[in-house]
């Protein structure tokens, strides 16, 4: 109920613009405004789950989640150990639907395909039409198709590694279902989360979804070729993406002009020559 009018709940309709209209008995009608609208706001995510689920309660739906995490991190630590014993380095790039990241996986391919081998688990909810694309550049792909799920999960990930038998000392590339909410919670066994977000984007997304980008190691803002055709502050979206994870690295990146691309691949170079030695360390002892 209203804290000012006393309109019941059932009698309120939530327009685009943030008021609320209230029609009385005798047919009258009228709206409310100002300092009060955010009273009327629906949040679903402050109990302990934050989530919400008709017919479950807070404490069970922890409990579930808690079980499907615990099953899936058994699953991503089994990947994490053949990865580690194998030398690949795993990368999980997730994003919202339209960033770009099939385009710039392909750049990426392409680039480093004759210095490193390197295999691409794709995952959408239907068609093999980018792991098409990875196949088109000579380098292995394997697509997971979800169905009506909305993220890979380790699991999936393990079937897929027994089919694609990546060889050791390569570069494992896995392309989330474009969703920027539940692959933020399940681990593949990745080293790292790669977030991408584009600039035909906003740049509050990673206020509005804290959860990937406090995740994710890196954030490649895509797309910049188009800047100057848009109203989008690089700056402000970089700011809001560091106050929710400090530690975050960002590139700027375009697939098509080729601007960032120097800088994110010397950051993957970086990191297969860091797992190598690495590598190399662990061999005499383990002979």
């Amino acid at each position: 109920m209203c804290a000012v009018c006393g309109c019941s709940s059932h009698d309120v309709k939530i327009e685009s613009s943030g008021e609320h209209t209230h029609t009385h008995a005798d047919g009258t009608t009228h709206s409310h405004s100002g300092a009060h609208r955010h009273q009327h706001d629906l949040h679903y995510g402050l109990g302990s789950a934050r989530a919400h689920a008709t017919g479950m309660s807070q404490a069970r739906m922890v409990k579930v989640e808690q079980n499907i995490l615990a099953k899936n991190d058994a699953y991503a630590g089994e990947n994490r150990d053949y990865f580690h014993r194998r030398g690949i380095f795993a990368l999980n790039l997730v994003s919202s639907p339209g960033s770009g990241k099939t385009t710039l996986l392909v750049r990426t391919v392409e680039a480093l395909k004759h210095r490193h081998p390197i295999c691409v688990i794709e995952g959408d909810q239907q068609t093999t039409l980018d792991a098409d694309r990875i196949r088109a550049t000579g380098v292995p792909a394997l697509q997971i198709n979800t169905g009506r799920g909305c993220h890979l999960d380790a699991h999936m990930v393990g079937h897929a590694l027994e089919r694609l038998q990546p060889r050791d000392n390569s570069l494992l590339l896995i392309e989330n279902v474009g969703n920027l909410v539940c692959p933020a919670s399940f681990d593949l066994g990745e080293a790292h989360k790669v977030a991408i977000l584009s600039v035909t984007e906003g740049e509050d997304k990673p206020l509005k979804y804290p959860d990937m980008f406090a995740a994710a190691g890196l954030m490649l803002l895509n797309k910049a070729d188009l800047l100057p055709h848009l109203d989008f502050n690089v700056s402000l979206a970089i700011e809001y993406a560091r106050r929710i994870n400090p530690g975050i690295r960002v590139i700027v990146t375009s697939a098509r002009s080729g601007e960032g691309m120097e800088e994110w691949l010397g950051w993957l170079e970086e990191r297969l020559s860091a797992v190598a030695l690495k590598q190399e360390a662990a061999e005499p002892a383990a002979g």
